[in-house]
């Protein structure tokens, strides 16, 4: 992704740890870590407590095994829409909104000067994160703040997985000017489920019948003799 240059202002260092934080954690990530603790002190754009959370996240990341780390990454954020940092996935979900949509924040990031690679989508949270970095506070935080119940609803979804990720959405909405609430998370559908086949013949089962084991109607048809007759099957 190319970023023009900007000067760095308000929370946009806060902002660019954050879409790191939220990226895979691979081993370039592993090795800004220090970096990016240093960047979030330095700007003190977030509370003392939060910035606690988050150190004990990149903490982890840091010293942690790297495959755990990056497997239970896929887990969370990969695995079921409630924690998708896919924005739109929220909002417009499969529907054709979203294709839209897409089109018109990738305009948004373009006349802006952020222009994105091949591989990236416009709603992807980092994506969205390193555009917010380089617009001046105010208008930072007003576009924060519109995505904030999204953020809400990440934040919950995690914290019911228990997850130090939390600490990242939980820092979002303080830099948007909101504060995390509770609120109701719809329980992610199965896998097995979300790559289950529509049935197509729904009149055929082991037994023959749309109900095995009840008793079924029979129907008999008197045979039209015109159609069955052999004059008839010549025509």
């Amino acid at each position: 992704m190319a970023l023009f240059s900007s000067n760095i202002t308000g929370a946009s260092r806060s902002l660019r740890v954050l879409a790191r934080l939220l990226a895979y954690p691979d081993a370039q990530l592993r090795g800004a870590l220090n970096d990016m603790r240093q960047a979030l002190v330095a700007e003190r754009a977030l509370p003392t407590a939060r910035l606690a959370e988050l150190g004990a996240l990149m903490s982890t990341l840091e010293s942690g095994n790297a495959l755990e780390n990056e497997a239970e990454y896929v887990e969370v954020f990969d695995r079921g829409r409630a924690t998708s940092l896919h924005l739109f996935e929220h909002v417009h979900g499969d529907s054709r909104d979203r294709g839209p949509a897409m089109i018109d924040l990738a305009q948004t990031y373009e006349k802006a000067g952020l222009f994105l690679g091949p591989d990236e989508m416009p709603d992807y949270l980092p994506v969205v994160l390193e555009f917010v970095s380089t617009q001046p506070p105010a208008e930072a935080r007003a576009f924060l703040s519109e995505m904030a119940h999204i953020f809400n609803a990440i934040f919950a979804a995690l914290q019911q997985r228990n997850s130090a990720y939390a600490s990242v959405l939980g820092a979002l909405l303080e830099l948007s000017g909101e504060k995390a609430q509770p609120v109701k998370v719809v329980p992610d559908e199965p896998l097995d489920a979300c790559w289950e086949e529509p049935v197509v013949f729904d009149g055929c089962s082991v037994k023959g019948q749309t109900k095995p084991g009840q008793a079924q109607p029979i129907h008999f048809v008197k045979p039209d003799a015109a159609k069955t007759s052999p004059k008839a099957a010549a025509l």
